[in-house]
C-alpha cells in the first residue's frame, strides 16, 4: 500500500527507530519536486541541514547546486534526500543499522516520486541503496539499472570539497547524467 506525502513526512517526524533522533534540532526528510525525473540521495544531514530542516543547504549543498546548474538543471526540478533523515553526532558516517532504519522512508519517497534516474552521492548512499558490499571507488561513474530506474553513483560534494582532484570524475559523471536524462522520454505528470 502506498502512503501519501503527508503520511510519510509525519512518519519521518515521529520516527524513533534508531538513536539518531535524540539530540537533533530537525528531521531532514528531503525536499524538491515530487514529480521529479531525477532523485538525488546523499549521506545524511550536516549541522546546517539539521538547523534548517532542509537537505544539502551547507557548503556541500551549494556545490551541488552549482554542479546541477552546470548541466542545466535547477534544484527545484529534482528531489533531494539522504540515506538517513537525522544528523549523526559530530557529522560521523551513519552506521549500517541507522541507514537500514531509514531505508523504508527512502524507498517510500522513491515510490512516490517514481524517478527515471537516481544520482547516489557518495559511499553511504551507494551502500544504503545498492548493498553494503558496494564500494564507491569501484561503482562511481557506472550506470546500474534497478526496477527500470537508471542509478549513477558519484562522489559526494563534500568529498569534492575535501579532495578537489575528484572534481574531474564528478564532472564526467554529471555529463553522463545530463546525457542520460536527454535520451529518456519526458516523464508524464502524476
Amino acid at each position: 500500500m502506498e502512503v501519501s506525502w503527508n503520511e510519510l513526512n509525519e512518519s519521518i517526524r515521529a520516527c524513533r527507530l534508531c538513536p539518531l533522533a535524540e539530540g537533533i534540532l530537525n528531521k531532514v526528510p528531503g525536499q524538491g519536486n515530487a514529480n521529479a525525473r531525477l532523485m538525488l540521495i546523499g549521506e545524511g544531514p550536516g549541522a546546517e541541514e539539521d538547523r534548517q530542516g532542509l537537505a544539502f543547504v551547507g557548503a556541500a549543498g551549494q556545490l551541488l547546486t552549482r554542479m546541477l546548474a552546470a548541466i542545466g538543471i535547477k534544484r527545484e526540478e529534482v528531489f533531494i534526500a539522504n540515506a538517513v533523515k537525522c544528523r549523526p553526532p559530530g557529522n560521523r558516517v551513519p552506521k549500517s543499522e541507522e541507514t537500514a532504519a531509514c531505508l523504508p522512508y527512502l524507498r517510500a519517497q522513491a515510490a512516490l516520486i517514481r524517478p527515471q534516474v537516481i544520482l547516489l552521492l557518495g559511499a553511504t548512499a551507494l551502500r544504503a541503496v545498492l548493498g553494503q558490499e558496494k564500494r564507491i571507488t569501484q561503482c562511481r561513474g557506472q550506470w546500474i539499472v534497478s526496477k527500470g530506474v537508471f542509478i549513477l553513483p558519484t562522489w559526494h560534494p563534500a568529498a569534492l570539497l575535501r579532495d578537489p582532484s575528484k572534481k574531474r570524475d564528478a564532472w564526467q559523471d554529471m555529463r553522463a547524467l545530463r546525457d542520460k536524462l536527454a535520451e529518456l522520454p519526458l516523464k508524464q505528470a502524476t
